[in-house]
């Protein structure tokens, strides 16, 4: 496995604010839904104009399904910032009786047939993309869509990937290259090995962040069945694991695809094979944790090969009803750290390395809270707790020597693992026991709702110099 990237070479070439700042941006996919946890059945709010010309409030797969797409910025302080704001925006504007959804399993839904698909008027490449969703709501159904939840982008400043190439012992390069490689080669193998590894211990992710633990009975049964408890109000929900949305059940390939991660070009040849084959319509179906992104979205897999990886999609997270904006701060903090560690982790040579990630992933999704679930770490079986501890000592060895992150952060994720009542996916089940799925749900939107329009109302945060620009763009359809 490729041993370019390691803890010395980092260590040796990269500053501790090098490996602070990058390219950091958000996506928010939630439902808008009724006072009574119905989904709203309304278009998509006219305060927000026109979806394809909005380049931060559009929406999903659904008209019902309002996305929040940030920018891209130096720091996770000024992504994360951007976001809650823009958060508040959106909550602020919609009607009085309509609220955003803060889960990513869906609330109470109506018959199929009623499920709004995203409806765009004009151009060619709108009526190719509700073609696109016609054909995934007959594929997966329309249910299933309706999953929703939080995308990280991310990479590192070309700067510091220029330092790390300029760097490079080529003594280190395991292969028959007897020159030195490309910036191009070097840099998709640097984001090929963060892709590899981030999968292996995606499972760690879903346990420290999942937020999905319950439905409604109108979701899906293929769903609804895993959960062993009844709220007697509608709702079902599991004490074993924290993220059904991560779960088997969630929004996955119908067949288990396992592309090639060892090059660019070895993977675009994989998924156009899936293409051909029948399984996948495009190559932006193919459903994984982690994504490669290309310059020209529009053309991935010749993109990728041409231009190479430009950044990464993590598309694990949850979204959290516990803060106003369906996402807590030190979790994008610790994420980062994670990537930083899955970079100069060590590679295990096991063969199905693919198969046991996603064993683990469901495993933990579906009953990381049972005690005696074991994972699966080169074919031997673990527990949780074990391999979770020494996964965040290496974290913490690594944060020290490079001059990152923070001690307590670190120690809070090891709380989280030892106490799993102090993770969002138990505190999420004392709610439902107490109150029940749906109207607990309704009560924290409200309340994030309420927590928003304060915030706008008595604050000067829509004249703040950092926001007040995109305002305009992001209202575009606000009466002048």
């Amino acid at each position: 496995m490729d041993r370019i990237f390691n803890l010395s070479q980092l260590h040796k070439n990269a500053s501790s604010e090098d490996l602070k700042q990058g390219s950091f941006g958000i996506e928010w996919e939630g439902l808008r839904v009724r006072e009574n946890g119905e989904l709203s059945l309304s278009p998509h709010p006219e305060i927000f104009g026109n979806k394809l010309s909005n380049p931060y409030i559009t929406t999903d797969f659904s008209e019902s399904q309002i996305e929040i797409i940030t920018p891209t910025f130096d720091t996770i302080d000024e992504a994360f910032s951007f976001f809650s704001f823009m958060s508040d925006l959106v909550n602020s504007s919609l009607d009085d009786d309509e609220f955003l959804w803060f889960q990513s399993l869906p609330c109470i839904l109506p018959d199929s047939s009623e499920i709004p698909i995203a409806k765009y008027k004009g151009r060619e490449l709108a009526e190719e993309s509700m073609e696109y969703r016609k054909g995934l709501a007959k594929k997966y159904g329309l249910r299933k869509q309706l999953i929703s939840g939080i995308h990280f982008n991310f990479s590192f400043k070309e700067e510091l990937i220029e330092k790390l190439y300029e760097n490079l012992d080529i003594s280190e390069i395991e292969s028959d290259e007897d020159s030195r490689i490309s910036y191009k080669e070097f840099k998709n193998r640097l984001y090929l090995k963060i892709s590899r590894n981030y999968i292996r211990y995606v499972w760690l992710i879903i346990y420290l962040t999942g937020c999905s633990v319950a439905a409604h009975n109108t979701f899906t049964p293929e769903c609804t069945k895993l959960m062993e408890n009844s709220d007697n109000r509608g709702g079902v929900y599991s004490e074993r694991g924290p993220s059904f949305r991560n779960a088997s059940c969630g929004y996955k390939n119908l067949e288990h695809l396992y592309p090639s991660y060892n090059s660019v070009d070895e993977f675009a040849r994989d998924v156009q094979s899936f293409i051909d084959e029948g399984h996948l319509s495009q190559a932006k179906e193919l459903y994984t944790q982690i994504r490669l992104k290309p310059k020209d979205p529009s053309d991935l897999l010749s993109s990728l090969r041409n231009d190479g990886i430009q950044y990464l999609e993590v598309r694990t997270l949850d979204i959290n009803p516990f803060y106003k904006c369906g996402l807590i701060k030190k979790d994008m903090d610790f994420l980062h750290l994670f990537l930083i560690y899955t970079l100069i982790a060590e590679e295990s040579d096991y063969e199905n390395w693919q198969e046991e990630a996603l064993y683990n992933e469901e495993m933990t999704a579906e009953a990381a809270y049972d005690y005696n679930m074991k994972l699966l770490k080169d074919g031997e079986e673990i527990s949780l707790e074990e391999w979770g501890l020494r996964i965040l000592d290496e974290i913490d060895d690594m944060c020290r020597t490079l001059g990152i992150g923070s001690r307590s952060l670190i120690d809070s994720m090891r709380q989280r693992i030892v106490d799993p009542s102090l993770t969002y996916g138990k505190g999420l089940i004392r709610l439902i026991k107490e109150e029940g799925y749906i109207d607990s749900q309704i009560k924290l939107s409200k309340i994030n709702k309420i927590t928003s329009k304060y915030l706008l109302e008595n604050t000067d945060l829509l004249d703040d110099e950092r926001f007040k620009d995109y305002v305009p763009i992001a209202l575009q359809g606000a009466e002048k």
